[in-house]
């Protein structure tokens, strides 16, 4: 009778532990990860209707297609070639924001890992891409951003850009931290950025530290 009682007892343990080890290894996603099947359609509200497309290929995006009426050309990148990455979106965690016929920028976060990206278009051929994977987006609950500014971190500093105007502001953390963009609530838990302010809850020498700075875009 000992010896069931004892056996029972490390079945119970091992249950237990495999348990455990399943849930690590079986984060929760940032979004729903289901099959990308339509074209995703962005139109400005602007006199020459500039546009941006996303098509999609295997549940995955695929190409980038964006234009405007009287441009001539429509211009097309590979998705996947652009990020040299590959992503799952959800059309509830991406937008688009147009600068007139300037520029496009699509904004996102990756379905499975959180990560945000942003991606500047410029409609001018003669321009190239701009590309961010650190993006600090306003589809995550602890990051609130002004719908016109594109915020991002280069792991040293806190950058925005006016996408109404391309000006830009900073702020510093003080040092290089060694942020990991995919699990990036572990350095940076908050921020709120608006156009005279930035604030941030970061973790600075093992610190929980809150930052803020009134800033000027030029």
């Amino acid at each position: 009778m000992r010896n069931l009682i004892a056996a029972a007892g490390i079945i119970a343990i091992s249950c237990s532990f495999f348990s455990c080890k399943s849930s690590v290894e079986t984060p929760k996603s940032f979004c729903d990860t289901a099959c990308l099947n339509d074209t995703l359609k962005f139109k400005g509200d602007f006199k020459l209707k500039p546009y941006v497309y996303i098509t999609a290929k295997n549940c995955m995006p695929d190409s980038i297609i964006w234009s405007y009426t009287g441009l001539g050309a429509n211009r097309k990148t590979g998705f996947t070639y652009l990020l040299n990455n590959t992503v799952n979106i959800n059309e509830k965690y991406i937008r688009c924001f147009f600068r007139d016929t300037a520029a496009a920028y699509i904004i996102f976060n990756d379905c499975t890992t959180g990560r945000g990206f942003q991606i500047k278009l410029p409609f001018d051929k003669k321009q190239s891409f701009g590309l961010k994977s650190s993006g600090i987006n306003n589809f995550d609950p602890k990051f609130s951003i002004a719908e016109n500014l594109l915020v991002n971190t280069d792991r040293g500093n806190l950058y925005a850009e006016d996408m109404t105007t391309g000006k830009k502001t900073m702020m510093t953390f003080g040092q290089k931290l060694d942020i990991d963009y995919d699990a990036i609530h572990e350095y940076i838990d908050s921020v709120n950025v608006t156009n005279s302010r930035i604030w941030v809850k970061v973790l600075i020498d093992k610190k929980w530290t809150e930052l803020e700075k009134k800033v000027v875009f030029e």
